[in-house]
Order: structure tokens, then C-alpha cells, then sequence
């Protein structure tokens, strides 16, 4: 059961209380000069950020006081993040309009693992099936609206906050540090990650980025990070008290640092893509955010199945090629390829740029292997009736239709004949073939699967006595 609470309408601390002054007898004690006017002497009061992105893990007590700030946090855990606002341009916009969209995502540290983040991140999935590196908690969560996930970036999140209202949005890191190193050492030799979020504000006329923040995390098994964070405060605490100074005093909370946004892919990232789906860079707000389902977005373009690419497609036409054969999340990596360049590539070369099962994808949809049928009919659906004088000369003068079986069934020979004949599927009763001395064999399984390929049929339907259905022959 979730209590509700009353909370005070703005939670953005005062300048004073959030950015203590220092405490140098300077400011709290201004010498006396008499050719000095006292008023002229007030300290300077700091600079308050339009925005601040809180984590609410403590910081470790084991970092010098010039790096940056290491938080540990344990694999699955929910942790929370203030989105704390100051901005003055909120009184300038109607309150219909004063959604923002905030983007999280989970990266690495390292810019050694930055260059292959791609197929770090495929061989995580390949291992964990159905999982993601990062969720987002919606029941905890507070003043998130419409918190959208898609399926093909695992590791980021999006959702919308009003900055005048309190928001706090809980995360969940489902990956650990010892994951993406070669040798399992243990968590402290893990890799580290960091966590940043990219706010942006959206209209009809285009976007604009407000504020990106950051901070280094590793990410433990469950309890794990306690354990660590423990291990770090008694290995200082043993410390003298003049190496002490050089560390940072540890913190119940992180703040996150003020960084540049990260650059993000066009908005056809995968035939999944919606409207809350999109990347910053053609966001818009809009009254509804419906995220569709892979199946219904993929129908689209199954009528391009088989449509191959052609060596003379500009770069536009390739890029159109790709997001409709579902590959728009290599659009680009292949931004200035044109239909010869793509086509010139190895199945080898793209399995390396796409990963192994995008790759052999690829390499197929390029060379447009169709599906042969396994059955090949040739169908006559002239009723009249031919002497034999003439049947020669009309075997050479009527025209067949092809019918191609991929199941080689009787049912789906039945169908088949259905659609060519213009009649309801359930209407045929009976269907046989003409045997020696005219006999009528009826049509089964056993019989479809050993007609010849490329057989021809004179097809005839015959009204059924007593019944409204019919009965279809083939000659």
C-alpha cells in the first residue's frame, strides 16, 4: 500500500544552505577602514545551477580530493535520482508546455571500451537473454511521466517531469563491472560505468538541450557494495591523519557533475522507433506517447522482404534501404555508402561492423535470397469440354495459372485452387483427381506430396447434390 505525504512545493535549497560560504574570518569579520563603505564588501553569493541531478548513494571515502567522485551501487537495486530545478525560464512557459524530456543511459567509463560499446553490449545480451543493463523502478518512482524503454537500447531510459513539481525517478543497473573485463578479478577490478542523464526541452519549432550531468559508478553484486564501501572507510580510517587530508570527505549522496550531452543516433534507430521513442534531436512534445509493439511496427515492412538493394542507389536510397529491411540502427555506419559500396562489403566485413547475427542478416538481404516453393502447379480453369480430335491443339491455345505449395499439403492445395476459382475455401467439399478409366481419387496429403513439379491440371468444380457446396476436379 503506498502512503501518500504532503511535501512542500519546492524542494531547490537556497543558495546559502546548498553552496556553504567559506568560513574564513574574511567575510564573517571585514576589517574596519574608514575610507571603505562597509555595505560595498559583501561576499559574492554563488552561482545557483538551473538544474541538479542527485544520486542518493553515498560517495567512497577512498578518492583524492582532485579526481572525481566514485559511488558503488549493487546489481538490481533501486536507487533514487532528485531532478532538482532552478531554472528561470520556467515562469516564461505556459504550464501546458513545461514537460521536460530527460534521456538516462548507462556507459562506460573507459574510452577503451567506449570504441567497442556496440558489441560489448550485443555479447551482454547474447548472455543475459530478455534482460536489460538498465530499468527504471515506475512504483517508486515519483512526478515521472510516461517513462518509455526501448527494447533495442538496453542500457537507456527516457521519461518526462515537470521541473516546477518534485521528481525523483528510480533506477535499477542490472549489469555488473566484472562483466565487461578479461579477467574476473573481483568488483574492485571491474570496470567502472557512469551514469548520465540529458535533459532537453522540445516544441513544435525543434529542441534545445538545457543540461547534461554525470558521475562514475561500479556496479557489485547484491551486498557487494556495502562490503566495498565498508573496506574503503577502514582502509583510510588506518591512514595517518595528514594522508587523511588528502582524501575527500564522504558523502551520504552524489552529485552529479555538469557535462556535455552525449551524442545521441538519428530518430529511425529500429523499425520499433515511436514518437516517445526518438532521439533528442526530434523530440516533440505531444499530448500521447504510444509505444508500439515489435510485431505491429515490423508489418510494415514485410512487403519489402526480398527487395534487394541495387548497385546504383544514391546514398539517400541506401539509407532508405536499410530502415526499410529493419537495419536503422547502422544507418550511420554506413552514412556514406551507396548502393556498389555496400554491396562490395564481405559477409566477413559486415559481420565485424554489425556483430555476427546482424551481420549474416545483412549479407542475405543484400544478396535478396528468395524462397523457392517446394511445389510448382500449373492450373487450367477452362470448364469446357474437349474432344479428342481437338485436344491437342487446345492444350498449345489455354492458359495455365501457376500455384506454388510451401507446406504441400492437401489443405493447402485446396485453398489454392479456392482463390483461383473465385469461390469461398469452405464452399469446396471434396476434391479428387482423375485416375485410370475415370475414376475419381480423392485428395490427400500422401497424393500432393508425390505429384511432379511443374504438373499441369484442368480444374473443374461441379455443384454437390444436396448440397450448397461444390466439388472440384482436377484433370
Amino acid at each position: 500500500m503506498l502512503f501518500w505525504h504532503s511535501q512542500p512545493d519546492h524542494y531547490w535549497p537556497s543558495p546559502g544552505e546548498h553552496y556553504q560560504a567559506p568560513s574564513s574570518s574574511i567575510y564573517r569579520e571585514p576589517l574596519q577602514i574608514p575610507f571603505l563603505k562597509q555595505e560595498d564588501q559583501q561576499p559574492p553569493a554563488p552561482l545557483c545551477p538551473p538544474f541538479q541531478c542527485v544520486l542518493c548513494a553515498p560517495s567512497s571515502p577512498a578518492v583524492k580530493i582532485h579526481e572525481e567522485t566514485l559511488t558503488y551501487l549493487n546489481q538490481g537495486q533501486s536507487y533514487e535520482i532528485r531532478m532538482l530545478s532552478n531554472w528561470k525560464g520556467l515562469g516564461d512557459i505556459p504550464e501546458s508546455r513545461r514537460l521536460l524530456k530527460t534521456v538516462a543511459r548507462v556507459i562506460f567509463h573507459d574510452r577503451r571500451l567506449q570504441y567497442s560499446e556496440r558489441q560489448q553490449l550485443e555479447n551482454w545480451q547474447i548472455s543475459h537473454p530478455g534482460d536489460r543493463i538498465l530499468d527504471i523502478d515506475v512504483p517508486l518512482s515519483v512526478g515521472v511521466i510516461d517513462p518509455l524503454i526501448n527494447p533495442n537500447t538496453l542500457n537507456t531510459i527516457e521519461f518526462l517531469w515537470d521541473p516546477s513539481k518534485r521528481t525523483s525517478v528510480f533506477i535499477q543497473v542490472n549489469c555488473i563491472s566484472t562483466e565487461f573485463t578479461q579477467k574476473k578479478n573481483g568488483g574492485e577490478k571491474g570496470a567502472p560505468f557512469r551514469i548520465q542523464l540529458d535533459t532537453y526541452r522540445g516544441d513544435s519549432e525543434g529542441t534545445e538541450h538545457l543540461y547534461s550531468a554525470s558521475c562514475q559508478v561500479k556496479v557489485f553484486k547484491p551486498k557487494g557494495a556495502d562490503r566495498k564501501l565498508k573496506t574503503d572507510r577502514e582502509k583510510v580510517e588506518k591512514r595517518s591523519a595528514l594522508e587523511r587530508e588528502k582524501y575527500q570527505s564522504p558523502c551520504e549522496s552524489t552529485i552529479l557533475t555538469e557535462c556535455i550531452p552525449w551524442p545521441d543516433i538519428d530518430a529511425s534507430r529500429s523499425p520499433t522507433s515511436t514518437p516517445g521513442l526518438t532521439s533528442p534531436n526530434n523530440f516533440k512534445m505531444t499530448p500521447e506517447r504510444i509505444c508500439a509493439s515489435p510485431v505491429c511496427a515490423s508489418d510494415s515492412s514485410t512487403e519489402c522482404v526480398g527487395e534487394g538493394l541495387s548497385p546504383s542507389a544514391s546514398i539517400l536510397d541506401t539509407q532508405q534501404w536499410l530502415v526499410r529491411n529493419r537495419f536503422a540502427n547502422y544507418c550511420r555506419a554506413f552514412a556514406n555508402f551507396t548502393g556498389a559500396d555496400l554491396l562490395k562489403l564481405s559477409r566477413r566485413d559486415l559481420t565485424q561492423i554489425c556483430g555476427v547475427a546482424d551481420g549474416i542478416r545483412l549479407s542475405h538481404a543484400l544478396k535478396a535470397r528468395s524462397l523457392q516453393p517446394r511445389l510448382t502447379l500449373y492450373v487450367n480453369t477452362e470448364a469446357q469440354e474437349k474432344t479428342p480430335a481437338t485436344n491437342t491443339e487446345a492444350k498449345a491455345t489455354d492458359f495455365y495459372q501457376e500455384i506454388y505449395l510451401d507446406d504441400v499439403t492437401a489443405a493447402e492445395l485446396t485453398n489454392k485452387l479456392a482463390d483461383l476459382l473465385s469461390v469461398p475455401a469452405n464452399h469446396i467439399q471434396k476434391v479428387s483427381r482423375t485416375g485410370p478409366r475415370g475414376i475419381h481419387i480423392v485428395l490427400s496429403d500422401t497424393m500432393v506430396r508425390n505429384m511432379a513439379d511443374e504438373s499441369c491440371f484442368t480444374a473443374t468444380l461441379q455443384k454437390m447434390q444436396n448440397q450448397d457446396g461444390y466439388h472440384c476436379i482436377l484433370r
